[in-house]
């Protein structure tokens, strides 16, 4: 059992936000407060991006004695940690702390990063191991280090975003979806019916004046009553929504999810809906590629194994955490095996040779999600068969492979 899944200090979260720095820490929820708008793709987006602060930021609003729920708790838990752990540096040190958490709390940024590097010190606790936080304490190039039985290894922290892997990326399909709903819900008063509207975007989105163009064309289709536009950075279709059993998915609030069956976990999707005339559109739009999210992950694997782990006598562990990607996609992700043979695939590479075992992590996990949703046992791990030290029973608990 990790240390994070004991009862929670009431008081963590405030010492937390002092660690932050208050006026740092309500700057920061008043620039969420209007990125996280409802009503829109975008908002939503944001919402989804950074929902750790928010679950912070509502923990911080409880009234004493509520009960917490178990994500909650670990998230609690990660926040008493990091109060902890400042509490052990030196004062230079200390300020290290304050600036990761200064930047999580800046731009696109977020306190993933920090609280999953809390997250493998945890877990690497309980199975027995005494950490050293070195990237904080003596500016190591990689975060931990872990000792048990007379052995040490190195861990390198990394999170990689899955839009790495996608050719369209979400940020961009909210984007263009934002733009053209008031068009759509006007359109839609005029031509009552149910719609498809099919995209190929062979080299996704880039930029606003490829979106504005695309926003553009869509409206000129619309208005026009054209059913295809075929350009070379989109191809438009526009058809009837014939989908079995919708009629009644949409009583049931069931017809996203048949959506989401029929073009598969890489569409990007969208419906737009009139409550008077019970017309609907739909918009799914897809890259010319699939997506590549298990390969942007290894991508990263490799600069970190030649940057970030010193190659000597100490064994180099990575632990990824996969950010930005939603449980269907990390099901899938594990189900098909695609990140287990990625994974597999790099660990042969010379770029993998200082790598005795690489751990990856999602959401799913960070939240306590239980199986299928989360992986069994926190991670994905898997052993480097071809490391000297792949054997060494001291370092069984940490690089044995969960599948």
């Amino acid at each position: 059992m990790l240390a994070t899944d004991a009862a929670p200090d009431a008081r963590a979260i405030e010492a937390f936000v002092s660690l932050c720095g208050k006026r740092a820490w309500a700057a920061r929820m008043r620039d969420l407060g209007v990125r996280a708008q409802p009503g829109s793709l975008t908002g939503r987006g944001a919402q989804q991006r950074h929902a750790l602060e928010l679950a912070l930021a509502r923990l911080c609003d409880r009234r004493a004695g509520d009960a917490l729920t178990p994500a909650e708790r670990r998230l609690v838990a990660f926040a008493a940690e990091a109060v902890q752990l400042a509490e052990t540096l030196p004062a230079p040190q200390k300020a290290r702390l304050r600036e990761q958490l200064a930047a999580g709390l800046t731009g696109e940024a977020t306190l993933i990063p920090l609280f999953h590097l809390l997250r493998v010190a945890a877990m690497q606790r309980a199975r027995g191991f005494t950490v050293r936080f070195t990237g904080l304490a003596s500016g190591t190039p990689h975060d931990l280090e872990i000792s048990l039985g007379g052995v040490t290894a190195e861990i390198a922290v990394e999170t990689v975003s899955a839009e790495d892997g996608r050719h369209l990326h979400r940020g961009d399909w909210y984007a263009l979806v934002d733009r053209v709903n008031p068009d759509l819900q006007t359109w839609l008063a005029a031509h009552p019916g149910r719609y498809l509207l099919k995209m190929t975007l062979p080299e996704g989105l880039a930029g606003d004046e490829q979106l504005a163009g695309l926003h553009q064309r869509i409206a000129e289709m619309l208005a026009a009553e054209k059913r295809q536009d075929s350009g070379s950075q989109a191809v438009l279709k526009l058809d009837p929504l014939m989908l079995a059993g919708a009629q009644a998915a949409d009583q049931a609030a069931g017809l996203p999810a048949k959506l989401r069956a029929q073009f598969g976990p890489e569409a990007h999707l969208a419906l737009t809906t009139d409550p008077r005339s019970g017309s609907v559109f739909v918009m799914a739009a897809r890259a010319g590629r699939e997506n590549e999210i298990a390969s942007a992950v290894c991508r990263r694997l490799a600069l970190v194994a030649q940057s970030r782990l010193s190659g000597g006598n100490k064994p180099g562990i990575l632990a990824a955490f996969l950010d930005e990607v939603d449980r269907g996609e990390w099901r899938g992700l594990r189900d098909r095996l695609e990140l287990e043979g990625a994974v597999r695939r790099f660990l042969t590479t010379a770029a993998a040779r200082p790598v005795v075992a690489v751990s990856c992590a999602s959401r799913m996990e960070m939240f306590g999600f239980p199986p299928p949703d989360g992986a069994e046992g926190g991670e994905l791990r898997f052993r480097n068969p071809g490391h000297a030290a792949a054997k060494l029973p001291a370092l069984a608990p940490a690089i044995a492979s969960s599948i």
